[in-house]
């Protein structure tokens, strides 16, 4: 029998001892006892009756299963939903242990994306584990191209700001800066890195898996509201499902947040708006959610009021443009050279220079109600 780990060592064998009086039957290897010996056997019809004394031999030839089952049962984190998220990155339940094996050892390992997170898991010493962390955009980048670090709370660091040195209020923002990586953490250790990217992340798409998510709608939310939030329980009724719609539209979108709402309104009504297509759920409007909607609470309160002023067709698309590009977060992408974009800098300083007055109004036409009649 092939064997892709390196030897296994006296403290697996004799673990394996002390389980097997209890019974094994895990990922396809089972052991127990018979008499004053041991019965090993693998699903692909593989078994073996070995005295006590010949159990370190005998375990040798089933190296492979002895280690990792080891491996889930004594070094990786034995929080249910650590535990199956560590399962979910090797293709656990879908891949038999040679096949895992193989190539986690000679393949190159198995990776899987978290986010924007990229993560390689290989085979280490007597069978644990080990695992690559690194942005996704990093992918093809060389080992000493990036920043390395062994401590998972470098993480935490590293999530609160952007490429650009801009504050990241939402972890789960597609805005993750590059160019770091953790070359070699053990199991414990990815999870706690994940963690700090993305807080609660494996923990909510655990719930989700088990069919045990606990979603908080906007209703329920928006009810516990206090002090100066509470100003938002003015959306709860009447056109507030509408204004929900555009809070969610603002900043639940993928382009916004890798989360996948699904919170709605209340229990009994969606919202129009989709909740993306993010790999772990949003089970409650967030914070920023929360804090964004009490200034457009404010600002909503405001009486719409009519304003004439001239603009020509071409401008007046303009304007839709850089309202369009400055919400896609795209004016960063814009060339300074390329006029033909209406949302070219040099664009907007023209409009702004021929319908702007000294003053700074457009057209000449105040704000204020009494001036604008």
């Amino acid at each position: 029998m092939g064997s892709y780990s390196t030897n296994m060592n006296a403290d697996q064998v004799d673990a394996l001892a002390e389980a097997a009086a209890d019974g094994i039957d895990f990922d396809g290897f089972a052991a127990g006892t018979e008499g004053e010996g041991y019965v090993l056997a693998t699903a692909d019809g593989s078994e073996r009756l070995v005295h006590e004394d010949d159990l370190s031999d005998a375990a040798t030839e089933y190296a492979d299963y002895v280690t990792n089952w080891h491996f889930w049962h004594a070094t990786a984190p034995q929080a249910e939903p650590r535990w199956a998220f560590l399962r979910w990155l090797e293709g656990a339940t879908e891949r038999s242990v040679p096949d895992r094996y193989e190539a986690l050892g000679d393949g190159g390992g198995f990776t899987q994306t978290w986010g924007q997170l990229r993560v390689t898991v290989t085979l280490g010493e007597d069978g644990a584990r080990r695992y690559e962390l690194r942005h996704a955009d990093d992918a093809d980048e060389p080992v000493d191209g990036l920043d390395a670090s062994d401590d998972p709370l470098d993480a935490r660091t590293l999530a609160k700001h952007d490429d650009r040195g801009r504050y990241r209020p939402l972890k789960t923002a597609p805005s993750l800066q590059t160019g770091w990586l953790f070359p070699d953490l053990g199991p414990a250790e990815v999870v706690r890195a994940v963690d700090f990217f993305y807080p609660a992340t494996v923990a909510n798409w655990h719930r989700e898996r088990e069919g045990e998510l606990d979603v908080t709608h906007w209703h329920e939310t928006v009810e516990r509201q206090s002090g100066i939030y509470g100003v938002v329980e003015t959306w709860d009724r009447g056109e507030g499902y509408e204004h929900v719609n555009w809070v969610a539209e603002a900043c639940c979108d993928d382009s916004q947040c890798l989360k996948r709402r699904e919170w709605q309104y209340d229990d009994e009504t969606d919202l129009d708006v989709d909740g993306g297509d993010g790999e772990f759920p949003c089970r409650e409007p967030c914070s920023l959610v929360i804090s964004a909607a009490r200034r457009w609470t404010k600002l909503e309160g405001e009486q719409s009021r009519t304003y004439e002023f001239d603009l020509t067709p071409s401008e007046k698309e303009q304007v839709e443009a850089i309202i369009d590009a400055v919400a896609e977060g795209r004016t960063a992408d814009i060339r300074e050279a390329d006029t033909r974009d209406d949302a070219n800098r040099y664009r907007a300083r023209f409009l702004r220079a021929k319908r702007f007055d000294d003053d700074g109004t457009l057209s000449g036409v105040a704000t204020d109600s009494d001036d604008a009649e």
